[in-house]
């Protein structure tokens, strides 16, 4: 150490323990589980999985289930789109008492709700809401929405406990109301990692309305399921393919949106 330099810090033994007890938990959980890897590298099993890869092969290509596909594909992407709206809509009315604008019980109050709302799986949302709904893309949609909700919430609040007070408090000591401080002094500054959350979002509620299709909720999740179910495993084929370049295309816009909102 030199001289007239002040001695360096204790080390902190938090980080290695918290380490060493992470790893202590990975290992608990390969001794804890029956894994099977022989079974799974077995010759029958390598040999079944081929055979099971090779009906997939080759895709059905008839125009009329092209067509339906399509559709199908829209009715995906509007689930998405739709119920990702209705998140952000949602997100922002709790964000605003989750942020502690309006004091600190509405500030607990709303946590805990976007705890719950986030922390139930759209799979389960829409198993719940189907009875409500019913079949079809509508129960879906909001499934989407409402975990989305909670998750959009929760960040949108912490954006804007995050964002500097000086702007907002200035316009309020000059006389501007608290709503029109908020638009023009807090919300500009938050506004671009709440749209790159929102676009994030949107990218994951693509694939999650392609799975709830699995319990009912429309788009090509159900026609998966029907067509796995009847082993038409070149239809089912056609389907996961358009899951694959539905999901694609999305990635790359939302990529490409975010680039230009960094700019």
């Amino acid at each position: 150490m030199k001289p007239g330099l002040p001695p360096p810090p204790p080390r902190s033994i938090g980080t290695p323990l918290l380490m060493l007890l992470l790893l202590a938990l990975v290992v608990a959980s390969f001794a804890s589980l029956d894994l099977q890897w022989a079974a799974f590298f077995a010759p029958d099993a390598l040999t079944s999985a081929r055979e099971f890869l090779a009906g997939f092969t080759p895709p059905e290509t008839a125009p009329a289930f092209v067509a339906r596909t399509l559709g199908a594909l829209w009715e995906t992407l509007a689930m998405s789109l739709v119920g990702t709206l209705l998140a952000v809509i949602g997100g922002l009315l709790l964000a605003l008492p989750g942020s502690g604008r309006f004091g600190a019980v509405a500030r607990g109050v709303t946590r805990v709700l976007l705890n719950v709302l986030r922390s139930i799986p759209e799979l389960v949302w829409a198993a719940l809401l189907l009875v409500a709904a019913g079949l079809g893309p509508f129960a879906g949609t909001l499934a989407l929405a409402a975990h989305t909700a909670g998750v959009l919430g929760r960040l949108f609040a912490d954006a804007l406990e995050n964002v500097a007070p000086q702007p907002e408090a200035a316009l309020r000591d000059n006389g501007a109301a608290p709503l029109a401080a908020f638009l023009y002094a807090t919300l500009p500054q938050a506004l671009p990692q709440m749209l790159s959350y929102t676009l994030y979002r949107w990218e994951n509620n693509i694939r999650a309305a392609a799975v709830l299709g699995v319990v009912g909720a429309g788009g090509l999740g159900q026609m998966l399921k029907y067509h796995l179910s009847l082993f038409q495993m070149q239809s089912a084929a056609t389907v996961v393919i358009a899951m694959l370049l539905l999901v694609a295309a999305v990635d790359g816009a939302s990529f490409a949106l975010r680039r230009a909102l960094t700019r």
